[in-house]
């Protein structure tokens, strides 16, 4: 089944009917790819791309890896995946987000071929996952309880903290210490510090958290920091939580798991390279006894793709959604379907089963490669 068209298209939000304005988000919305591959055999495969700060500048990334495909079998994922790594060192140097749409589509080519929803094509462990929400950066920290109190009415699961990173840390303490008075002792909180810390203020947030019972403590420090984050995994009792953007795939985080630098490896379709590697990753983690929890996709399109993946993955305990999800749930006509108990169904239909807004899709597009 030869891949005989790859259209590339670059979309951004703003001035398409809805805005996704937002501290954390940016002032002219979100910019995301929208990537389609066609076959020889009738079958197309679809994904949402990251875009970045610029999505003109990433379609062209993408644009720069599709001659790699065409011609090409869409069901030798696996060849393609260990080619593209010697194709990709040979100057062309993408980064860590440009491989993973071109994967998708050929996940969601080889599941529609067998008739089957992408997770039980996978290889299904369950069929919902439980939900938590996951702040942006927020004014205030009664702002931050306020949030994971509705998060916790939802009924969803656990509620996740992005810190004001002002620099002022008696007001990030205080905003983890008001999320904790408003949920209560035993419902889930972690705490998400986007690489902002040096060691000690790492280590002195991370023993605060401790006695609040917070449940995991995700990038203190930047996930390239392999010596620091491996003294913190050893002084702290919280969990440590990282790996979600060092590139390298499954060969990367096999060290940061060996070295036992972290207690919960990270990883997403969208920015490790498609669902090839992050099962990789997640597979290698369980080996050791280890969680892999599927960093968010932003988009509700890859959040579809992502909760395949939770659905296939024994080891990973939360479906993430960054909250609030009006800014993020754009490209779907039926969003992503939450029960009442707060967990997520992935679709039933074969492949990934994204009911695309192609209505929407065409409203963003500003070009096509």
């Amino acid at each position: 089944m030869k891949i005989t068209e790859i259209e590339i298209r670059i979309c951004k939000t703003r001035d398409s009917g809805f805005s996704t304005q937002h501290k954390g988000v940016g002032t002219g919305g979100l910019d995301f790819l929208f990537i389609s591959m066609r076959t020889d055999e009738g079958l197309e495969g679809r994904s949402m791309g990251f875009g970045g700060r610029s999505g003109r500048m990433t379609g062209h990334v993408a644009e720069a890896i599709r001659p790699f495909f065409l011609g090409k079998d869409a069901l030798d994922r696996e060849k393609h995946w260990q080619e593209y790594r010697i194709y990709d060192r040979y100057w062309n140097h993408s980064p860590i987000y440009g491989y993973g749409p071109f994967d998708i589509c050929l996940w969601d080519i080889a599941a529609q071929k067998a008739g089957l929803p992408l997770y039980k094509y996978l290889g299904a462990y369950r069929d919902r996952v439980p939900v938590y929400g996951t702040s942006l950066l927020l004014n205030s920290p009664q702002a931050y309880a306020d949030e994971a109190l509705a998060v916790q009415r939802k009924g969803w699961h656990a509620y996740k903290v992005h810190p004001v990173q002002s620099g002022d840390m008696k007001l990030d303490l205080e905003a983890y210490r008001l999320c904790r008075e408003a949920v209560g002792p035993d419902f889930k909180l972690m705490l998400d510090c986007v690489g902002a810390l040096n060691h000690e203020q790492a280590l002195c947030v991370g023993r605060e958290l401790e006695k609040l019972n917070y449940h995991w403590l995700e990038e203190p420090l930047f996930d390239t920091d392999l010596h620091g984050l491996r003294e913190l995994t050893r002084q702290l009792d919280i969990a440590i939580a990282s790996t979600e953007v060092i590139p390298g795939s499954q060969y990367l985080v096999a060290e940061w798991i060996a070295s036992r630098a972290v207690d919960i490896v990270r990883a997403d379709p969208s920015w490790k390279g498609g669902v090839t590697p992050t099962l990789r990753i997640a597979h290698l983690a369980e080996a050791f006894g280890m969680n892999c929890e599927i960093h968010s996709g932003l988009y509700h399109p890859l959040e579809v793709v992502n909760l395949h993946c939770c659905c296939a993955i024994k080891n990973s305990e939360l479906f993430e959604l960054l909250v609030p999800t009006d800014h993020f749930s754009f490209g779907l006509k039926t969003p992503i379907k939450i029960d009442d108990q707060g967990y997520a169904l992935p679709p039933d239909k074969p492949g990934i089963g994204c009911d695309y807004d192609m209505d929407l899709i065409d409203r963003c597009t500003v070009d096509v490669l």
